[in-house]
């Protein structure tokens, strides 16, 4: 389906520039059958090839995924149709400040952001030049990981209605099997830990909490259930010691009285962080939180905007900042939230818990950034879920990740997802 056929005009147009490559066409697509939460997208120019690669950008985004591809197709293709694909800041700043308008954020901010990361993996590959040369240059050599404990099936298709995206850290229990380290992170964590180790991981995320807040809510927790979240960790240490770091992730379930106990009782196991055990609605709640607890906090990848973590930053609300590149507005935003942490000398966390371009762009980020403590992973993505998405493969190799070599992002969508008889496919041209 073709949603425009013309080059729009006006002054929509009037600072796009036309000195570089022109965009030529966007595609969006929905892989329901793969992952129903992401959007995945293409920008595709009229540069031609080079290295006998077509010069095209490639994004994502994740949650309600029809939402942002109807921003894309019918508020930013206008835009972006027919104007210069390098300029990066330009489109930016136009298509946020007009966002601004109604609000800014939600579906429109994830649009943004996909958008943005294929306008950066086009650069690169102008440039024939990875996109952290282009962000200044490496800081480091590899880049330190740590294992969120999702399963195969963490925020994939349900084995039972694959059309259903789920909520947003509401993961299933899993099931015994390999690489289902959400089960295993509750019912056999010791084991799960001595692998980790063995593999070299640097630290693992547990969310064993989140039975209980599906059980009895988040208002209060009683001894039963903080000593039910607190096991899997007592057996972690007891079985590797101080081998691993450890976190909680606690998805914002909890409210300040609950969250305060919880973290009392995570002193024992000296966590690397405690993460999102509030929601991060309220800055004053946030510092009363920080302010009564003894382990460091970290805050968050639900917030979204610039100021959202200005305001984190500015009230000592935490120890950590976490930030998701596809949420944040792109390869654009997270840079100059990153550089926003570190003058407040607070370290910063990559997000990825939904796709491959999510991790490239934090990957891309953390190496031309000190300021990155730590990227996220989940193994059992990178095993089953990514390969069915890209086109090259994302290995952890003794607890880091090596720098994209490859111009751009370093990645390309598997050309087969984009089927315009695909029930997800949209595409606006000129």
């Amino acid at each position: 389906m073709t949603d425009y056929t013309h080059r729009a005009s006006g002054p929509t147009q009037q600072h796009a520039y036309r000195r570089g490559p022109r965009i030529v066409a966007i595609e969006t697509l929905v892989p329901h059958d793969i992952m129903p939460g992401m959007l995945i997208l293409r920008i595709h120019t009229d540069a031609g090839t080079v290295a006998g690669e077509p010069i095209t950008g490639h994004g994502e985004t994740y949650y309600i995924p029809t939402a942002a591809a109807a921003v894309i197709h019918d508020f930013m293709a206008p835009r972006l149709l027919g104007s210069d694909a390098r300029a990066i800041e330009s489109h930016w700043r136009f298509l946020y400040e007009r966002m601004t308008a109604f609000g800014g954020t939600g579906a429109e901010l994830r649009a943004l952001s996909a958008v943005d990361l294929a306008l950066w993996d086009i650069a690169g590959q102008l440039d024939q030049q990875p996109i952290w040369r282009l962000l200044g240059g490496p800081v480091r050599d590899m880049i330190p990981v740590y294992n969120s404990s999702g399963g195969p099936f963490y925020g994939r298709s349900n084995r039972k209605s694959p059309s259903a995206s789920g909520w947003p850290g509401h993961g299933d229990p899993g099931q015994p099997g390999p690489l289902e380290d959400n089960w295993a992170s509750f019912n056999q964590p010791e084991e799960l830990a001595e692998e980790l180790v063995a593999l070299g991981y640097r630290g693992m995320k547990l969310w064993s909490f989140d039975a209980v807040y599906r059980r009895s809510g988040g208002q209060s927790i009683s001894w039963s259930d903080l000593r039910e979240g607190m096991a899997p960790f007592h057996k972690i240490r007891e079985r590797v010691g101080d081998k691993i770091e450890v976190m909680l992730d606690g998805h914002g379930f909890f409210t300040l009285a609950a969250g305060i106990r919880i973290a009392h009782a995570m002193e024992e196991v000296r966590p690397l962080w405690l993460e999102d055990i509030m929601r991060p609605d309220s800055v004053h709640a946030m510092v009363s939180f920080r302010q009564q607890v003894r382990v460091p906090i970290a805050v968050s990848e639900m917030l979204v905007s610039a100021d959202q973590y200005r305001q984190t930053l500015d009230a000592r609300a935490s120890d950590y900042v976490m930030i998701d590149p596809t949420w944040v507005g792109g390869i654009s935003a997270t840079r100059r939230i990153a550089e926003l942490a570190q003058l407040y000398n607070v370290p910063t966390l990559m997000h990825d818990c939904t796709g491959p371009l999510t991790l490239l762009s934090g990957l891309h980020i953390a190496a031309s950034n000190s300021g990155v403590a730590f990227q996220e992973t989940v193994r059992a993505h990178l095993a089953t879920l990514y390969p069915m998405l890209i086109d090259d493969t994302i290995q952890v190799e003794n607890g880091h990740l090596p720098l994209p070599q490859r111009p751009g992002l370093g990645v390309r969508w598997l050309p087969e997802l984009f089927v315009a008889s695909h029930p997800g496919y949209r595409k606006s041209e000129i």
